[in-house]
């Protein structure tokens, strides 16, 4: 997948219409200097854009994999343009979210939007809550995260608490 290239064409159509919108997942990871492989483009966006971007992607060639209130799955048959997946923010979550974005160089040097550390570490703590079996990859990413220097260790906790999860913070936590 050319990640700079989907990017690129995303970023531009959230850009036009003034709405925010941050790289996650693989990527996201990747501009924080935290590298795994990754083989789809993930961004968050607020739910109000959700049937705009769907009919975008459709547009642009995307077959709609999967649509719920709060994700959308999108696959081109070209692989240069691959998966992209949307995750979709509302309200209060979606306002604290977007206010904590920071821009870090990405794909080809392109500075891209990337949520906080802390928030990055929250959504990787709901995919385990949400899906045990992704348990231990998350924990790698929320490990690393954890580890920088400027990451506020207990929001990270709280988010872990807030998930029903404390019980894995602490086995983190005792190996900090």
């Amino acid at each position: 997948m050319d990640f700079a290239a989907v990017l690129d064409r995303l970023a531009t159509f959230f850009e036009e219409r003034r709405q925010p919108y941050a790289v996650v997942g693989g990527v996201a990871l990747a501009a924080y200097g935290i590298l795994r492989t990754t083989l789809d483009l993930d961004l968050a966006v607020d739910r109000a854009v959700q049937d705009d971007a769907i009919s975008f992607m459709a547009a642009a060639g995307y077959e709609t994999l999967y649509r719920s209130e709060g994700y959308s799955n999108h696959l081109h048959s070209d692989p240069d343009l691959g998966r992209v997946d949307f995750v979709y923010l509302r309200g209060e979550t979606s306002q604290t979210f977007f206010a904590a974005v920071r821009r870090v160089p990405g794909p080809r040097g392109r500075l891209v939007p990337v949520p906080s550390p802390e928030h990055l570490a929250a959504m990787k703590i709901q995919a385990m809550r949400d899906d045990p079996s992704r348990t231990w990859q998350e924990m790698a990413d929320v490990r690393a995260l954890v580890e920088r220097a400027d990451v506020d260790r207990a929001a990270v906790r709280e988010s872990f608490a807030r998930c029903g999860l404390l019980e894995r913070w602490n086995e983190l936590a005792r190996t900090l």
